[in-house]
C-alpha cells in the first residue's frame, strides 16, 4: 500500500484529502507545519508528499529542500492556490515532480498521484 504525507495548514483540507484517499486505498498521514513534516519524515518512509508551498512560519520550499538534503526521496507533488511562474521554476528545479493549483479537482489529483507514484514503482 502507497503510504502519502499531506502537508498544509488548512486542516480541514488534509482531513477530508486524507479521508478520500484513505477511502481508495492509500496510506495517508498529514501535519500541517513544515516542522512536522519533517520530523515525521526522518521517522517514517512515505512514497509521496502532497505539500502546500504557502504555510506560515516555513514555507514548503523549506520542505523540498530538508527532503533533498537528507535524501528521503518521496516523490512530492505541490497542491497551492498562490501559483506563479517562479515558484512553479523553482519547484521544477528542486526535483517536485508535479504541481496542482488549489482548488483542485480530486479526479485530476488522483490520475496525478497514481501517474507519480506508477513511475516512483517503475524506477525502483
Amino acid at each position: 500500500m502507497d503510504s502519502i504525507l499531506i502537508v498544509d495548514d488548512d486542516i480541514k483540507l488534509c482531513a477530508t484529502l486524507s479521508e478520500d484517499l484513505n477511502e481508495i486505498g492509500y496510506f495517508t498521514h498529514f501535519v500541517t507545519t513544515a516542522d512536522e513534516a519533517i520530523n515525521y519524515l526522518s521517522t517514517s518512509s512515505v512514497d509521496l508528499v502532497l505539500l502546500d508551498l504557502k504555510m506560515p512560519n516555513k514555507n514548503g520550499f523549506y520542505v523540498i529542500n530538508q527532503i533533498n538534503d537528507n535524501n528521503y526521496n518521496p516523490r512530492i507533488i505541490v497542491l497551492t492556490a498562490n501559483v506563479d511562474v517562479d515558484s512553479a521554476i523553482e519547484s521544477a528545479n528542486l526535483g517536485v515532480d508535479d504541481y496542482l493549483r488549489k482548488p483542485y479537482d480530486f479526479d485530476e489529483l488522483l490520475i496525478t498521484v497514481r501517474r507519480v507514484l506508477q513511475k516512483e514503482a517503475y524506477e525502483n
